[in-house]
């Protein structure tokens, strides 16, 4: 029998897409045409000249250097997480000592203190430790805040690793550190996905650190580069999207090759 068409659900789809898909032809067409041509068009007019000329300006402006400074920040973020996480989860889900189920316990605190509230005895603590306006302090308390979260994910996927696994290894006469390294680490696969893309988005897209630990351009980040648009004559509008389009790309990029294991990180089913 032939299933009779959902025109109800067909026409909530369409009118999805166009919620979501407005916003993106917006930005994107703004990105293609020169200020002139975007003040005379207007955000909802169809580009006349297509040009490039913004994503050139903003490479070959400052942005490019903002842009390095936040790849090294995320990629220096992901390697700081990726270092102290799992041998940090695998110590936790192995140990049966009440002294590891307190620490455990008083390191998610970190999950309830925010920023915000830690601002100034981190800036002091940056300030006295010489690296105030360095990369070095935006990456340590951005990876800091980071672990709480990321070490709840990954132990709730080990967990999910069966005893009977542990036991086998066991028997063969495996040591701790070849059973974390031959049967916890590809097996969690998923969680280490999770807590990559996770720090990355926090690093990435962080405001709070970069703006209260930094101040100069060398040491600038996308997100606060993007003030440079905006100046007291006005914002240059094809400009700024276009180095919001740049921003984007890597993020992305990141999500796209890493989505299933991801989800299934989330999902808790890494481990199995």
């Amino acid at each position: 029998m032939r299933r009779r068409p959902n025109v109800l659900a067909g026409f909530g789809s369409l009118v999805w897409l166009f919620v979501v898909g407005l916003p993106l032809y917006t930005m994107l067409a703004a990105t293609l045409q020169s200020r002139a041509d975007y003040a005379e068009s207007g955000p909802l007019g169809l580009p006349r000249h297509l040009t490039l000329q913004n994503y050139l300006d903003d490479l070959q402006g400052g942005f490019g250097q903002y842009f390095l400074n936040t790849v090294i920040v995320t990629v220096s973020v992901v390697a700081v997480v990726l270092l102290v996480v799992p041998p940090l989860s695998y110590a936790i889900v192995r140990s049966r000592g009440r002294t590891t189920d307190l620490a455990f316990r008083l390191f998610l605190l970190g999950l309830a203190i925010p920023a915000q509230a830690v601002i100034v005895p981190m800036f002091y603590v940056i300030s006295k430790a010489g690296l105030y306006d360095n990369l070095i302090g935006v990456i340590l308390p951005t990876a800091a805040f980071s672990l709480p979260v990321c070490t709840l994910v990954l132990t709730g996927v080990m967990r999910d690793i069966t005893p009977e696994l542990y036991e086998a290894m066991a028997m063969d006469g495996a040591t701790p550190r070849r059973v974390f390294l031959q049967l916890v680490l590809p097996l969690s696969k998923g969680g280490l996905s999770t807590i990559t893309v996770f720090s990355a988005l926090q690093a990435w897209n962080g405001f709070l650190f970069p703006l209260v630990l930094t101040q100069s351009d060398e040491t600038k980040v996308i997100t606060l580069g993007l003030y440079d648009f905006q100046t007291q004559y006005g914002i240059n509008v094809p400009g700024l999207l276009a180095a919001v389009v740049l921003s984007m790309i890597p993020i992305l990029l990141v999500y796209l090759f890493a989505r299933r294991a991801l989800v299934q990180g989330l999902m808790g089913v890494g481990g199995k």
